[in-house]
């Protein structure tokens, strides 16, 4: 069974990016409602039960991956966040990898928020890397994940569903986006890309 996982910075540590009303809609409701649906499907299904949070990810379908998959997508998305001036910087690693693949920090920036504004409907722009370490952006529609299907580890996300972002920004999503980059957690991401496997998440959540 899987539990909310505690903000790193409670529900009013990401003001004014995310205001706590946003954070509690998000985090309480949607998130919340996630890990509870899974439990659930859990309850039912003996097949599921003492499986991480990641193999159930890649080894479902249907309602249980869709709920399995959020309740991982979120995880990520709130640990990869920071409150302003608490995101440190990007390791020389990750830092080289960056100018490598995607010219500047600003570049990346850019085509990350791009990216994300022209996914279509809800879903999530990634920031990924191979087991190599080549870095790319991908963009996912509802609860897809870069890496089932042996695809690559993300290191970074930003929920572009609507209900991420809604009460405090409307539908200015491009500015939500940018404002984001202001509270990337670059020692999470650095982290993720020293790595280069997909972040176990169970630990956290169980």
């Amino acid at each position: 069974m899987f539990k909310l996982p505690e903000l790193p910075y409670g529900k009013t540590g990401l003001t004014p990016f995310l205001k706590e009303e946003q954070m509690s809609f998000h985090y309480e409701k949607h998130h919340k409602a996630y890990i509870d649906n899974l439990n659930k499907a859990i309850e039912t299904d003996a097949q599921l039960k003492g499986k991480s949070l990641e193999a159930i990810v890649q080894s479902s379908s249907g309602g249980i991956f869709n709920n399995a998959a959020q309740a991982w997508n979120h995880t990520f998305y709130w640990l990869g966040m920071a409150p302003t001036g608490k995101g440190g910087a990007a390791s020389a690693e990750l830092a080289e990898a960056i100018k490598r693949d995607f010219g500047s920090i600003d570049e990346l920036k850019a085509k990350f928020v791009d990216g994300g504004v022209k996914t279509f409907g809800s879903g999530w722009i990634w920031l990924c890397t191979d087991s190599a370490g080549k870095l790319t952006l991908v963009s996912t529609s509802n609860a897809a994940v870069p890496f089932t299907n042996n695809g690559p580890a993300p290191i970074l996300v930003a929920d572009v569903w609507e209900h991420a972002y809604y009460v405090d920004y409307r539908n200015a999503r491009a500015k939500y986006l940018e404002e984001f980059w202001a509270h990337v957690n670059w020692g999470f991401v650095s982290e993720n890309y020293a790595s280069k496997k997909v972040r176990d998440l169970t630990k956290v959540m169980s």
